[in-house]
């Protein structure tokens, strides 16, 4: 028989992961849609690099390949995406090590809780772990959260023409990191079955209490 322990994350590496992070797939595509259709007309400028009208966001969204890049979520109680990560692998050139480029986006109502952090982390630990040797981040120089965000982590920044381009050496891949990111993993997808399960069981609820309330 499994023992129960041996299933979930060790305390101290949930210790560690306090903003549980989960990696997404095809069948999340609406809920990133409406995650970037939230954003203020300022944050868009700022995650896209310029003004985005819905219907660019929409054709972004639709574009993502979950099968070459990597996308990353932190959600709220009610499935909500409160913060969201894209890990796009940058293509490899001729006797040039392997590249990605990190974005992120945080709604304005999860600021300051350690979601940003925690969505850079877990990219730069899958990036180790899928041989990415350089890990870039470009925005517009005026991002101040994102450049904290990058310095925080020791990014190392440069300025050009308005823009900013931050990168971050990555050391190789280690069993500490594989071990780390499949506590990830699984701390992620527990956090949303979790959630999951309290919001289906409140529906029921609201559900039962309802039709006993039609039938006074």
């Amino acid at each position: 028989m499994h023992n129960k322990s041996s299933q979930m994350p060790s305390a101290s590496n949930v210790s560690r992961l306090a903003v549980p992070v989960r990696e997404l797939h095809a069948g999340h595509r609406e809920a990133i849609l409406e995650h970037f259709l939230q954003l203020e007309d300022e944050d868009r400028r700022l995650r896209f690099g310029t003004q985005t009208p819905n219907e660019v966001i929409e054709h972004y969204v639709g574009s993502l390949d979950f099968n070459k890049d990597a996308i990353f979520a932190v959600f709220d109680e009610d499935l909500k995406i409160i913060g969201l990560a894209h890990l796009a692998y940058l293509p490899k050139q001729e006797k040039q090590h392997r590249a990605a480029e990190f974005g992120v986006s945080v709604l304005e109502s999860a600021r300051h809780q350690g979601v940003g952090s925690a969505l850079l982390e877990r990219a730069a630990v899958h990036s180790r772990n899928t041989l990415v040797e350089t890990l870039y981040v470009h925005c517009l120089a005026n991002n101040a959260s994102m450049m904290r965000l990058a310095q925080k982590v020791g990014m190392r920044v440069e300025f050009a023409y308005g823009d900013a381009d931050a990168y971050l050496k990555l050391e190789p891949a280690t069993p500490a990191t594989l071990v780390k990111e499949a506590a990830n993993k699984q701390w992620g997808d527990f956090d949303y079955a979790l959630k999951s399960n309290l919001k289906n069981s409140s529906a029921a609820w609201c559900w039962f209490l309802g039709r006993k309330t039609a039938a006074l």
